[in-house]
């Protein structure tokens, strides 16, 4: 697998949009998050259907059409730098075929961030458009809005991409594999990567990448359902290794983790969990389609090239 285009990093005083491609958003984060992003010197501008909620379906931000078009004239707008989700949810699948993946590869890569549902997005872009995205905090989660790890980590990303060439597991992650790996980072939530098989808008196998995967809210039982969905689908199969970010509010770590330690530890590649990406507290960013090297032991990950260009 070979790394994807990289785009180009952030300025003070660049573009930015805000868009709602899944759930909806409580308007006084949303603008706590543009405060923030304005201190960062970024010139923010909200999509005109970001606030909205679905007259029938409560879980989604507006209609599909609305949030598609949102998404569409964001990204194909020139004078936009970068595409950043308020939220995730639910409902980014049931927009991405809705998209005209013709005209936004013809608009040209931009910087995208996001997870949780946006890993649906995430998967799309690399799939349609060979496009890094970065799996990182959205601008009105409660996690980004508070916690300076969080927001840190994601500026100095955006911003100074060389000088996080190397991320850490906060207290060094847990090798349930030890080992070194190479391959290009991918994956997200759990969860919507087993969704994903089979659509247009997924990659058909994950092999020769590092998978990341996180999720939040499922029991173990689920958990291993989505596992062993990916596993028997030969979604893994040829993966160079594993990270593993947040499981918050699923079952205990002591019943999580030897589920991916059974589910995962037999296909002979480094696994390490507890990497601090995902719905955790204090969530890292990490650049999906970029070429790394993992060590599972030490709980590192170095990437060939800076996160943006």
């Amino acid at each position: 697998m070979k790394p994807l285009i990289r785009p180009a990093r952030l300025a003070p005083g660049a573009r930015v949009a805000v868009v709602a491609p899944s759930g909806p958003v409580p308007e006084e984060r949303l603008e706590a998050g543009l405060d923030l992003l304005r201190g960062w010197g970024l010139d923010p501008v909200v999509a005109p259907h970001a606030l909205d909620r679905h007259a029938e379906f409560g879980y989604l931000a507006g209609t599909d059409a609305d949030r598609a078009a949102d998404f569409q004239a964001a990204w194909c707008d020139p004078g936009v730098d970068a595409v950043l989700c308020a939220r995730g949810g639910y409902g980014a699948q049931r927009m991405a075929d809705l998209l005209d993946w013709t005209a936004i590869a013809a608009a040209g890569p931009k910087v995208f961030l996001g997870f949780s549902d946006i890993t649906a997005l995430h998967e799309a872009f690399a799939a349609r458009m060979g496009l890094a995205t970065l799996h990182g905090p959205m601008v009105a989660a409660v996690d980004f809005l508070k916690n300076a790890r969080a927001q840190e980590h994601l500026r100095a990303t955006l911003f100074e991409p060389e000088t996080v060439r190397t991320i850490a597991a906060p207290g060094r992650g847990a090798a349930l594999v030890p080992g070194r790996a190479e391959g290009v980072l991918l994956g997200g939530c759990l969860s919507l990567l087993a969704a994903g098989l089979g659509t247009p808008y997924a990659r058909p196998s994950a092999r020769g990448g590092l998978v990341c995967l996180e999720d939040v809210g499922e029991e173990t039982y689920r958990l291993d359902r989505c596992l062993t969905q990916l596993l028997r689908a030969g979604w893994f199969d040829g993966v160079a290794g594993f990270l593993l970010g947040s499981w918050a509010d699923c079952s205990p770590a002591s019943e999580v983790r030897p589920l991916l330690a059974d589910r995962l530890g037999g296909l002979g590649v480094p696994v390490v969990d507890g990497f601090g990406f995902g719905h955790g507290e204090g969530a890292l960013t990490i650049p999906f389609g970029a070429a790394a090297e993992l060590d599972a032991g030490a709980g590192t990950l170095t990437l060939e090239e800076p996160a943006l260009a």
